[in-house]
C-alpha cells in the first residue's frame, strides 16, 4: 500500500524518519521542472568529462556537427544519448520521488508484486501494434501543416532530416559489439529514464490533477512532444498512451517499461538483422512495410489484448474507506460523503479535501 503523509503527526511520529509530502500535482511539476533543468546541468559536466576521455578534446562542436568525421564520434555521440537519458530524465525523476520523501519502489511501484505473465504480456502488445504503428508512421510522415504554417513546416522537415541522418549514422550497426552497445543506449536506457519522469512522475501528478484518462492522454501528449519530432507525433503519441495505460493499470513501472524496452529492442533487432542480410525488410524508408489490412488486424488484437490486459491487471475497486479524523475512524463509501480528516483507502492516506470521488480514482 502506498503510504502518504499524515499532516498532524503524533510527537512519536516526529521522531521517525521523515515522511512522504502531500502537495498540489501543479507544484509537484513545477518542481520536477527546476529538478530537470538541475540534472540536464549535471548530465552535460557528465559529458564533458565522458568527452575529455573519449576524444581527448573539450570541443565538441565539430564532433557534434560531424561525428561521422571523427574515429570516436560514434562512441561520443552513443555516450551523449546515454548520460542524457539517464541523468537527465531518470536522475530527475528519482530525485523527485527522494525530495518528496519516498523510497524509489514505494513512489514507481506502489503495487509491487506484478506477475509474469504482465511482462510478457505487455511485450507481446507492442509488437502485436507494430503493424499499426508502421502505417501511422507513414501516414504522419506525409502530413502537411496548414498554409499558415509553411515556414514553420520547412523548418521542422529540414530539422527532422537532419536528425534522421544522426539516427542512422548511430544505428548503422558494423560489429556485433556495437549492436549490444547500441541495444543498450537506444532500447535500455529510454525505457528506463522516460517511463520514470513521464509515467513515474508526470503521468501520475497529471492524474492526480484532473483524471485518471486525462493525465494518461496529457502526459502522453508531453511525451511525444518533448522529442521534437512532429511527424512522427501521432505515433509516439498513441505509444504514450499505451505505456500510460499499462502504468496506470498495473501500478508498477517494470510494466511499462518492459513495454518500451520491446519497442524500441524488436525494431533495434529487426535493422540489424536486415543490414546482416538475413532479412529484406527496408526500415530506413518512409513507406510503411505493413498493409492495411495487416494494419486493422493489428489493431483488432492490440485492442483485445488491451482489454485482456485491463481485466487482469486493475485493481478491484474498495467499496468502502475508513477516514481518520479528530473523531476517531469514520466509514466513507462512494455514494456517501467523505468526513473531514485524511482517508486511509487503497490509494494510501490522503487528505479528505484531496480525495477524488472514490468511483474516479480507477479506471
Amino acid at each position: 500500500m502506498q503510504i502518504y503523509a499524515l499532516r498532524n503527526q503524533s510527537p512519536a511520529m516526529k521522531g521517525s524518519a521523515p515522511s512522504p509530502t502531500i502537495r498540489h500535482p501543479a507544484l509537484s511539476l513545477l518542481l520536477l521542472l527546476g529538478l530537470l533543468l538541475g540534472a540536464f546541468c549535471v548530465a552535460t559536466f557528465a559529458i564533458v568529462v565522458y568527452g575529455k576521455i573519449t576524444l581527448g578534446t573539450l570541443n565538441f562542436q565539430a564532433i557534434l556537427a560531424n561525428p561521422e568525421g571523427n574515429r570516436n564520434g560514434w562512441t561520443f555521440m552513443m555516450g551523449v544519448q546515454a548520460l542524457s537519458l539517464l541523468i537527465g530524465f531518470g536522475g530527475a525523476a528519482l530525485a523527485f520521488a527522494s525530495v518528496s520523501g519516498y523510497r524509489w519502489t514505494d513512489y514507481f511501484a506502489p503495487r509491487r508484486s506484478v506477475p509474469g505473465w504482465a511482462l510478457l504480456a505487455a511485450a507481446v502488445l507492442i509488437i502485436v501494434l507494430l503493424p499499426l504503428m508502421s502505417v501511422l508512421v507513414e501516414w504522419n510522415a506525409k502530413a502537411h501543416f496548414p498554409a499558415f504554417l509553411h515556414d514553420f513546416e520547412v523548418w521542422a522537415r529540414a530539422s527532422e532530416d537532419k536528425n534522421s541522418g544522426v539516427i542512422k549514422f548511430l544505428t548503422k550497426f558494423t560489429t556485433p559489439a556495437r549492436f549490444l552497445a547500441g541495444l543498450f543506449v537506444v532500447a535500455v536506457t529510454p525505457a528506463i529514464a522516460e517511463e520514470l519522469f513521464f509515467r513515474g512522475v508526470v503521468q501520475r501528478n497529471l492524474v492526480q490533477w484532473f483524471s485518471p484518462h486525462a493525465g494518461i492522454w496529457l502526459a502522453a501528449a508531453v511525451f511525444s512532444a518533448i522529442h521534437m519530432q512532429f511527424f512522427g507525433f501521432f505515433p509516439r503519441f498513441l505509444l504514450g498512451l499505451v505505456l500510460g495505460y499499462l502504468y496506470q493499470w498495473s501500478g508498477n513501472i517494470l510494466v511499462s517499461m518492459t513495454a518500451h524496452f520491446t519497442q524500441n529492442a524488436f525494431q533495434l533487432v529487426l535493422l540489424y538483422l536486415q543490414q546482416r542480410h538475413v532479412i529484406t525488410l527496408d526500415l530506413d524508408s518512409d513507406k510503411s512495410t505493413a498493409s492495411w489490412p495487416l494494419a486493422l488486424l493489428s489493431a483488432a488484437l492490440s485492442l483485445g489484448l488491451l482489454y485482456y490486459l485491463h481485466q487482469r491487471l486493475r485493481p478491484a475497486i474498495p467499496t468502502e474507506m475508513h477516514t481518520l479524523s479528530s473523531g476517531g475512524v469514520a466509514i466513507a463509501t462512494a455514494e456517501t460523503p467523505v468526513p473531514e480528516g485524511h482517508i486511509l483507502s487503497a490509494q494510501g492516506v490522503l487528505p479528505a479535501s484531496e480525495q477524488a470521488p472514490l468511483e474516479n480514482r480507477l479506471l
